[in-house]
């Protein structure tokens, strides 16, 4: 198979290593890693299984390779390229470009026993970080804007610069938390609020992801049981629980995402909600932090072994409260396990 890459992390899975400037070619039973000059270094340490070329002009390069190799056809994903980046491949060869999207994260949708284990210790050291930061709100949090919380979140996540975050991290208070990616305002976290928490860290670049909502007290803890002062609020977050303990429970391996997605949403529209529930239930999680399963209404992806994703239903009134409880599972003989 005949293949170009551009995106850092599709590349990356390739050949284990990668860089903002680069090209990846698959040319029958030949690679090649296409990079400037500022990546030797690196790139010839790291590059597995592919002939690293260091070359400023990228392009030039990889139009050079493909006349030697003499193919008539090579797939790109068009997700990945410019317009522009892709005519200084097109313009100077007659060879016939096949668009195949998502080419990287259908191959990806399956991970292996090696990157099943490097997502659980990202999952774990996921799981850390939010009882971290639970003691650092609950010591120093309290009177702080959601601005000055997000920035604390950057720090207690990554172990200060240690690990790389998957995606900047969502802090939100009541209504704020309406909002399924809220971004921070000036309101402050006091007691007796609702705070919502959705972050994740990178563990040898492989992504966690997961959500807490809270009723915050002197000593908050972003476990599963909550307690609310709002019977409303208590109820949404009832049927929120029981949409994603009801699919991690009941997912099995065979069944079409569609299935996976009915097993929340059903739930919550049973209990009165179903017009709040606003997005998907879930999304894979690799090297990128929304890859392949999408756990949809329209998703006919069968849902195999070695596939993981997030499990993560919730209900967002407006002007009122958000509530959204995320964790991530990979199946393993048939059941969702919980990383």
């Amino acid at each position: 198979m005949n293949y170009i890459l551009k995106n850092e992390n599709a590349i990356y899975y390739e050949c284990g290593y990668s860089c903002d400037n680069a090209i990846y070619l698959s040319l029958g039973s030949e690679a090649f890693f296409i990079t400037d000059s500022r990546y030797t270094i690196e790139a010839k340490q790291s590059v597995k299984g592919a002939k690293v070329v260091i070359d400023d002009n990228l392009y030039g390069t990889a139009v050079k390779l493909l006349k030697k190799a003499k193919v008539k056809k090579v797939i790109f994903d068009p997700k990945e390229w410019s317009v522009a980046g892709f005519e200084k491949i097109t313009s100077h060869t007659k060879i016939i470009f096949n668009p195949y999207l998502d080419f990287s994260h259908k191959k990806r949708i399956v991970k292996s026993d090696k990157e099943l284990k490097m997502l659980a210790q990202a999952a774990k050291l996921g799981a850390k970080a939010f009882k971290n930061l639970s003691k650092e709100f609950s010591k120093n949090g309290f009177g702080d804007s959601e601005y000055a919380l997000t920035h604390t979140a950057k720090s207690i996540l990554s172990s200060f610069g240690k690990y790389e975050l998957s995606f900047d991290p969502i802090v939100a208070i009541n209504k704020n938390a309406a909002k399924p990616h809220a971004m921070p305002t000036k309101t402050k976290l006091t007691k007796d609020v609702l705070l919502l928490v959705d972050a994740g860290l990178k563990y040898k670049r492989y992504c966690s992801d997961r959500t807490r909502t809270v009723q915050v007290s002197k000593n908050i803890k972003f476990n599963t049981k909550q307690k609310f002062n709002s019977k409303k609020i208590q109820k949404a977050y009832d049927t929120v629980l029981k949409a994603h303990d009801n699919a991690i429970s009941k997912v099995r391996s065979g069944m079409k995402a569609k299935k996976v997605d009915a097993l929340t949403r059903d739930v919550i529209t049973k209990a009165g909600f179903g017009e709040y529930y606003v997005h998907s239930t879930g999304h894979g999680v690799g090297l990128d932090i929304h890859e392949m399963p999408y756990i949809s209404t329209k998703s006919d992806t069968i849902i195999e072994d070695g596939m993981v994703y997030t499990i993560e239903p919730g209900i967002y009134v407006p002007n009122e409260f958000g509530i959204r409880i995320e964790d991530m599972v990979a199946m393993i003989d048939g059941k969702a396990v919980v990383l």
